[in-house]
């Protein structure tokens, strides 16, 4: 029983010390709703985790490695949002938000050299978005990922058939989204692949190569189907739409 305990703690914080000093601060004030919650968090919440400067956590957010999260000025982090970062962390850019139940988890328990998440600047993470860092997630600046996508670093090895996947091993190459591109709803970026500058895919597309800078992909697997340089959209089609800044 005691080996379990010393598992279980040693998963969820980078010492017994610091699981109770986490834990505590979060059940104090990790449930308290509205602006007075924000105010708190943004205030107390530094006792855990690195803030640049101010920050919104919303009541509802689940923090593990908190030691090892740091968070730029201004950023936003939704109800139900879950982070979990391991001993190379997590780092959330100025001004990006991480909207309702996203999961950012790291979970690097076999010592994998390049795990960890990294998002710019005014980037956002969708609703229920999972994004699973062990092979090492980065995400440039304004970087937008629909609702629901999946960013997996990390796939399980089964090219042997006298045992089971699982006892096979995993690879863990990386996945990087450069600045400016646009994930779209219920996409999944697998391991190793990496999306270009302004590059665009499609919702629902399952992206197994990379992505040219300012290409459009869509489909299952993922084609490149448009170069916006070569073959540019025709923007008179959006003159008549209201455009809307964040």
């Amino acid at each position: 029983m005691n080996d379990r305990i010393r598992l279980y703690l040693g998963r969820q914080a980078t010492s017994p010390a610091r699981y109770l000093a986490e834990q505590s601060i979060q059940s104090c004030i990790g449930w308290v709703p509205s602006i007075l919650g924000v105010g708190l968090r943004a205030i107390l919440y530094r006792a855990i985790l690195r803030m640049e400067s101010m920050a919104a956590i919303e009541d509802g957010v689940r923090i593990r490695f908190a030691s090892n999260i740091s968070l730029g000025r201004g950023v936003y982090l939704d109800h139900g949002s879950y982070l979990h970062a391991c001993p190379h962390g997590i780092h959330i850019g100025a001004e990006s938000m991480v909207m309702k139940n996203a999961i950012l988890h790291v979970y690097n328990f076999r010592d994998l050299p390049h795990a960890r998440i990294s998002i710019g600047a005014r980037s956002l993470i969708g609703e229920a978005c999972i994004l699973r860092g062990q092979g090492g997630i980065v995400i440039g600046d304004d970087v937008y990922l629909g609702t629901l996508v999946q960013v997996l670093a990390v796939n399980h090895i089964f090219a042997d058939t006298s045992r089971p996947v699982s006892q096979q091993g995993i690879t863990a190459q990386g996945i990087e989204v450069a600045d400016g591109a646009w994930i779209g709803s219920g996409a999944i970026l697998l391991d190793g692949v990496r999306v270009g500058r302004n590059a665009v895919v499609g919702a629902g597309a399952l992206v197994s190569h990379d992505v040219p800078d300012y290409c459009v992909a869509v489909g299952n697997p993922a084609r490149i189907v448009r170069d916006l340089r070569e073959a540019p959209l025709d923007r008179g089609r959006y003159a008549a739409m209201p455009v809307y800044q964040r």
